[in-house]
């Protein structure tokens, strides 16, 4: 939707979860509101991509939240598009299986006596260490073999978390760990194994999700349906080169679009882009050393194959994970087993994500190659499908997919943190433009503290959203 208007109270940037939920309130609120995306589809990295009747999800997105807020707007918005889906996770190592989240009785016990009484005694070591002196924690490294012992560590943390994140866990800081793990008791989980609850559930597990049954780009296509039936706009193909601002106040946005390039005056922004772009976009320009600080923060990229498969059912689980360094792959989901209207009656597809940096070896093949490799390996390495049962399949590249949390990385995001706050009429929203791990209902939070904020209802800090201490029970492989 476009029109020739060149000013706006609010614009938008960026049409995923985040910045579309604070379009949908302001839009309630009858504030007049432009969202820009530089796409040609809403919902960015959370979006859904159909093929020949199959519907591909960018990697798997559930939803699942402990905010009552988002809870209810997550309803409102669906309605009874909603459907739960039963969880079912596993890790693939050394040629097995094993449940994710961990749960003893399948991850230590699974391994063998040997490699199970070594866990347990490096376990019962570290802690017993602990009491006599507190260790340096600086690394994902460190945390995780500070909690559950450095064998536990090896086989069922590093080699994947080195594979999504391009980095050895010493590089990776310590708060990763403590966001994304926190929660996860080895004792706890022991305990439970051996005398379970009387559900035979472990507490801390997630066994459902929510998840629109037509895939999780129903949220923002139907956060884009109102906004636009509100009389706001959704501007398509619009990439935002230059954000100008004068006295601590953003004035106007620089757009390119296939139309032509245009100037819209603003009276707030809301960015969900990436925060490192942000800065970079600003007219007058940040400061040198502003800009600096936003060009060493890395974020990593994605890319999924998506195969469409003539089989009724490939696996049943809603992802797989694998460890193993050989395997280029990182992590599989079957559509179908979020929603059988994700794919044609008896048939399926499978979603195959590869973690890399622009320009890498991987990033770098040519789509023909990426396809032949993953269906090579889904065939002889895994034994899920044979190369005569693939209909066709094509591949996505995402650029800026996750905020990488290296070393420190905290010194250079508080001052590109510390100048953006600058700005009085300047909200900054989701996982890109926070620069935070944010989860799809923690995005969509900000979302809606930003309009408040734009509205004058209250004051929110956006960064408060999935601080260390709150939330999710299973950290480390969910994204």
């Amino acid at each position: 939707m476009t029109s020739s208007r060149t000013t706006t109270d609010a614009c938008v940037i960026g049409a995923g979860p985040a910045g579309l939920s604070a379009a949908y309130v302001l839009s309630q609120n009858h504030k007049d509101a432009v969202v820009l995306e530089m796409s040609d589809q809403v919902g960015g990295i959370s979006r859904t991509i159909v093929r020949e009747g199959f519907r591909f999800d960018i990697g798997g997105h559930r939803f699942f939240t402990k905010d009552d807020e988002v809870d209810r707007f997550f309803q409102e918005i669906l309605g009874d598009e909603i459907i739960w889906v039963n969880r079912t996770s596993k890790i693939y190592y050394q040629g097995k299986y094993f449940d994710y989240p961990l749960k003893p009785a399948n991850a230590l016990f699974g391994m063998g006596v040997g490699t199970t009484a070594r866990c347990m005694f490096d376990y019962f070591a570290v802690k017993a260490r602990g009491l006599v002196s507190k260790p340096e924690i600086v690394s994902f490294q460190d945390w995780v073999s500070n909690e559950f012992g450095n064998r536990l560590f090896e086989l069922f943390f590093k080699d994947y978390t080195e594979k999504v994140w391009g980095i050895g866990c010493d590089r990776i800081c310590a708060e990763w760990a403590a966001q994304r793990i926190k929660g996860m008791s080895l004792s706890v989980a022991v305990r439970d194994a051996i005398r379970p609850q009387k559900d035979g559930k472990v507490a801390t597990l997630i066994d459902k999700f929510m998840y629109p049954r037509l895939g999780i780009g129903r949220i923002s296509e139907r956060l884009r349906d109102e906004v636009e039936s509100g009389g706001n706009e959704v501007r398509m193909h619009s990439r935002v080169a230059a954000v100008n601002h004068e006295d601590g106040h953003v004035t106007s946005v620089e757009i390119e679009s296939p139309e032509g390039d245009y100037s819209l005056e603003v009276n707030s922004l809301c960015s969900s882009m990436p925060l490192t772009e942000l800065v970079l976009a600003m007219r007058p320009e940040a400061p040198a050393d502003v800009q600096a600080a936003a060009r060493s923060l890395r974020y990593r990229d994605l890319i999924t194959v998506n195969i469409m498969v003539d089989k009724p059912r490939v696996t049943d689980d809603t992802w797989l994970y694998f460890h193993d360094p050989t395997l280029k792959l990182g992590r599989i989901h079957e559509p179908r087993n979020w929603s059988p209207e994700m794919a044609p009656e008896g048939q399926s597809s499978l979603v195959v994500e590869y973690f890399c940096f622009e320009g890498d070896e991987v990033w770098n093949m040519e789509d023909k190659d990426l396809i032949e490799l993953t269906v090579r390996d889904l065939d002889l390495r895994l034994g899920f499908l044979k190369p005569d049962e693939v209909i066709d399949a094509f591949v996505v590249r995402t650029r800026k997919a996750y905020p990488t949390y290296e070393i420190g990385y905290e010194q250079p995001l508080q001052k590109v943190k510390d100048y953006v706050a600058g700005f009085a009429n300047l909200e900054i929203v989701g996982r890109y433009g926070t620069y935070k791990y944010n989860n799809m209902d923690h995005s969509m939070k900000t979302g809606l503290m930003a309009a408040r904020n734009i509205l004058g209802e209250s004051r929110n800090n956006v960064f408060d959203v999935n601080r260390a201490g709150e939330y999710h029970e299973e950290k480390v492989l969910k994204r």
